[in-house]
C-alpha cells in the first residue's frame, strides 16, 4: 500500500488542524515498534485470563498427582504417652514373661505407658475406580491445556483484528489526506482560472464545497486511527499516552482455498473439537468409576509398635509386636447409590457425544464461511486493483480536459471521488482477506506464534 507521505497544497481553504498534534509538548520516548508477531506475544503475556488459565493447568497437574496416591502405600508413624491410675496387671523387665517371651506389660499396659510404632496400608483393588480416576485426572490436564490454547488463539485473533484494523484505518486516513490535498489543489487551480475569467463562479463554489465535504471524511479516518489504537493499547496493557508504530504494511499473501483440507485440519486441531472429544473420553471413564463402587474392595495392612514404661526400655524385641492382614469388602446393597451414579454417568456420556456432533457441524460452517470470505475478498481485490489504475487515468484525463477547456469541473470532482472510493475498496478488500484468513486459522487451531 501507499507510503504515508503527503505534501499539502497552499490554498485559501483552511487545512484541518488537530489541536492535539499542534499543541506544544515535550518530546517523549520513541514509539514502540510493533510487528504482528510482537503484538500477539505482548497480548499473550499481559492477558489476565490467560494467566488465570495457566494456573488452572497447574492445578490439574497437581490433582493428577493426588490421583496417583491410591496406588502407593500409605505409611504412618505414631507415638504417645499415657498415664493410667491403675492397670489390670503390670509387669516389666524380667519379672513377668508371657509364653511368647514378650514382656507381659506389652499386653496389659503400664501406669506410665509409652508407645511408638508405624503402619503401612495398601489398597490392592477397588473395582477399577482408582484407575478410572487416574485416567480422568490425566484427561483433565489435557482439557485445561486445550482450554488454555483456545484462550491463546482467541487473544491472537483479537490482536490480529486490531492490528489489521489499525493498518486499514491508517490507510483510509492516508486516502482521505490525499483526497483533501487533491481537492485543495484543484480548488486552487479553479480559483486561478476564476481570477483570470476562464472559470465560472459555479465551478469555484462547487470546488470549495467539495473541499469542505472531504474534511469530515478525514476527521472520521483520524478518529478511527485513535480509537482502534486505544483498543490495541488496552489489549497490550499499554498506557493510553504510550506511542506505538506498526512496522508492517496492509498487504496479503494469497492462499489456495481447499475447503476439504481446511475442514480435516480443523477437526484435528481446533481446541473446541479436541475438548468435545475429551469430554466423550472422560464420560467413558466416569461410567467405569461409577460402576466400581459395586465391585469388591481389597486392602492390605501391616503394623508394628513398641510399648514400655520407660523410654530407655522401649526399643527392644521384648517390647515389640507386629501385625499384618488383608480385608475384603463386598457391597451388597447401597440404597441404589451406585445405580444413580451410573445412570448419571451414562447421561453425561450421551450429552458429550451430542456436544461433539454439534461442534463438528459448527466447525464445518465456520470453515465454509471463511472460504467464502476468502473468495469474496479476493474478487474485490482483483477488481479494485485494476480499477485504481483506471481511476487514476480517468482523473488525469479529466484534469487535462478541464485545463484545456473541453472538460467540466464536475468531471474532475467525480474522478477524485471515484479514485478515493476505489482505493478504499481495495484497502478494505485486503483487510477482509486478512481477517478471513485469521478466522480460518482460528477455526483450524493455527497460531502465528506457535513454536
Amino acid at each position: 500500500m501507499r507510503a504515508r507521505t503527503l505534501v499539502m497544497a497552499a490554498v485559501s481553504i483552511p487545512v484541518l488542524a488537530d489541536p492535539l498534534r499542534l499543541s506544544a509538548a515535550p518530546p517523549g520516548p520513541p514509539p514502540l515498534p510493533l510487528t504482528l508477531r510482537r503484538t500477539i506475544e505482548l497480548a499473550h503475556a499481559n492477558n489476565k485470563e490467560i494467566q488465570i488459565q495457566e494456573k488452572e493447568v497447574r492445578a490439574a497437574r497437581a490433582a493428577r498427582l493426588g490421583a496417583v496416591s491410591p496406588f502407593l502405600p500409605q505409611v504412618q508413624v505414631n507415638g504417645g504417652y499415657t498415664h493410667n491410675s491403675a492397670t489390670l496387671f503390670e509387669g516389666g523387665g524380667d519379672r513377668a514373661l508371657s509364653d511368647s517371651g514378650k514382656d507381659a506389660g506389652v499386653f496389659t499396659g503400664y501406669k506410665d505407658n509409652i508407645n511408638a510404632g508405624g503402619a503401612v496400608t495398601q489398597s490392592v483393588y477397588r473395582g477399577g475406580g482408582d484407575y478410572a480416576a487416574l485416567r480422568k485426572a490425566g484427561l483433565e490436564i489435557t482439557v485445561q491445556e486445550e482450554t488454555l490454547r483456545a484462550r491463546l488463539l482467541d487473544v491472537e485473533f483479537d490482536a490480529k483484528r486490531l492490528y489489521y484494523g489499525l493498518l486499514l484505518a491508517q490507510e483510509n486516513e492516508c486516502i482521505a489526506e490525499d483526497l483533501l490535498a487533491q481537492a485543495q489543489a484543484h480548488y486552487a487551480d479553479v480559483s486561478g482560472k476564476y481570477a483570470h475569467g476562464t472559470a465560472s463562479r459555479f465551478d469555484l463554489l462547487q470546488s470549495k464545497v467539495h473541499v469542505a465535504l472531504v474534511i469530515p471524511q478525514l476527521v472520521g479516518a483520524q478518529n478511527s486511527v485513535e480509537m482502534i489504537g486505544a483498543d490495541l493499547k488496552k489489549l497490550l496493557s499499554l498506557r493510553m499516552q504510550d506511542e506505538i508504530a506498526l512496522t508492517e504494511r496492509l498487504d496479503y499473501v494469497p492462499v489456495a482455498v481447499d475447503e476439504g483440507a481446511f475442514l480435516r485440519r480443523a477437526y484435528e486441531r481446533r481446541p473446541e473439537m479436541i475438548l468435545k472429544s475429551l469430554g466423550v473420553d472422560m464420560g467413558e471413564w466416569s461410567i467405569r468409576q461409577a460402576r466400581a463402587t459395586r465391585l469388591p474392595r481389597v486392602d492390605a495392612s501391616a503394623a508394628t509398635f513398641f510399648q514400655a514404661d520407660e523410654v530407655g526400655r522401649l526399643f527392644n524385641s521384648r517390647h515389640n509386636l507386629w501385625s499384618a492382614g488383608a480385608a475384603v469388602t463386598l457391597p451388597i446393597f447401597d440404597g441404589f447409590y451406585t445405580k444413580s451414579k451410573v445412570d448419571q454417568a451414562w447421561a453425561r456420556y450421551a450429552q458429550a457425544g451430542l456436544a461433539k456432533e454439534n461442534t463438528a457441524e459448527a466447525t464445518a460452517v465456520d470453515v465454509r464461511r471463511a472460504c467464502l470470505d476468502l473468495r469474496r475478498a479476493q474478487s474485490i481485490i482483483d477488481s479494485q486493483r485494476d480499477n485504481i489504475v483506471e481511476a487514476r487515468e480517468a482523473l488525469r484525463i479529466s484534469e487535462v480536459a478541464y485545463g484545456n477547456g473541453v472538460g467540466t469541473n464536475l468531471d474532475v470532482l467525480d474522478s477524485l471521488v471515484s479514485l478515493s472510493q476505489a482505493e478504499q475498496y481495495y484497502a478494505s478488500g485486503i483487510y477482509d482477506y486478512l481477517m478471513a484468513k485469521a478466522s480460518l486459522d482460528r477455526t483450524m487451531g493455527e497460531s502465528a506464534v506457535a513454536p
